[in-house]
């Protein structure tokens, strides 16, 4: 990086994914105090980490997410005084960075979006897609991840109270890793299909996208796409934390597991309640979290 910075005379480096580069950050910083520095978070990574305390399932484990967790909180205080900017994806996050920097005006938004021309064109539904169906896609791979925890709380909570109503109902867990630590659960009623060239083949043709997170930090791309595809969604106040939604409006909202499954019920069987909040929330994403809205940020 610095040759780079010396041969091609570069004013500014932009750190994406700036939450894992404190390191690189503070070597930067160290050997050319000149240099303009920005840290493009897509998270706080400290929030992320400390979330998990009351889902942890050992001491151990919890004394392992706080010394974690402490250690992020740490590596944010320094860096929004070593960068000139911090970027932040929401007002939530921005607010947390602002409140531990001596210069909250380094603070400034950066949000997550989606490129909605990408989503135009439908693609085929797989051949043997069962519906109706349930759709939850991520990158899942260790017992403790927000996803894996959050897909065992559908199979063990959700999914029997929607199959009380709806016998029928499929459940896709769609994503990188989901077979490795979730491919037992596949059966009549559930389909795990490991990393797929796309999601769009299933979410596009599902009849409710979830977002059931317990734990985690900065926006959920989950609830863009499903809303850039038309699909309806059911979220956690916290899987919806930092955008813009309203409970009833662009999506249903639940924490409980007999609310969260009566709000899937819902959007399978009110058809026409499911198509008005999906089109609410695409017509959202359209105005607020477009490819040119993230123009005029940056």
């Amino acid at each position: 990086l610095l040759e780079m910075v010396d041969r091609l005379g570069i004013d500014v480096i932009w750190f994406g994914y700036g939450n894992i580069s404190f390191p690189l950050i503070q070597a930067i910083r160290a050997a050319r105090p000149q240099l303009k520095l920005v840290c493009d978070t897509d998270s706080v990574w400290s929030r992320f980490v400390l979330r998990e305390l009351p889902y942890a399932g050992s001491e151990r484990r919890r004394a392992a997410i706080e010394r974690k967790g402490r250690q992020k909180e740490t590596e944010e205080r320094a860096w929004v005084q070593l960068c000139d900017v911090t970027t932040a994806v929401s007002e939530v996050d921005a607010e947390f960075y602002r409140s531990i920097s001596p210069e909250p005006e380094r603070i400034h938004l950066f949000s997550n979006v989606i490129d909605l021309a990408s989503y135009r064109e439908v693609p085929s539904a797989p051949a043997d897609l069962k519906r109706p169906c349930m759709f939850l896609a991520g990158t899942f791979g260790h017992y403790n991840s927000p996803m894996d925890t959050a897909a065992r709380w559908v199979l063990e909570e959700i999914l029997p109270r929607v199959q009380a109503q709806i016998p029928e109902v499929h459940f896709y867990i769609v994503g990188k890793g989901s077979d490795r630590t979730l491919g037992h659960a596949s059966g009549q009623s559930v389909t795990v299909t490991g990393k797929l060239p796309s999601v769009l083949p299933y979410l596009c043709h599902a009849d409710v996208s979830l977002v059931p997170l317990k734990f985690e930090s900065g926006t959920r791309f989950k609830i863009l796409e499903a809303a850039a595809c038309g699909v309806p969604i059911v979220s956690t106040v916290l899987g919806a934390e930092g955008l813009p939604v309203v409970h009833g409006e662009h999506l249903l909202l639940a924490d409980e597991p007999e609310q969260f499954a009566a709000a899937v019920v819902e959007m399978i069987r009110n058809k026409p309640v499911a198509r008005q909040l999906a089109g609410n929330c695409h017509e959202l994403v359209q105005q607020g979290f477009s490819v040119e809205h993230l123009e005029n940020e940056a």
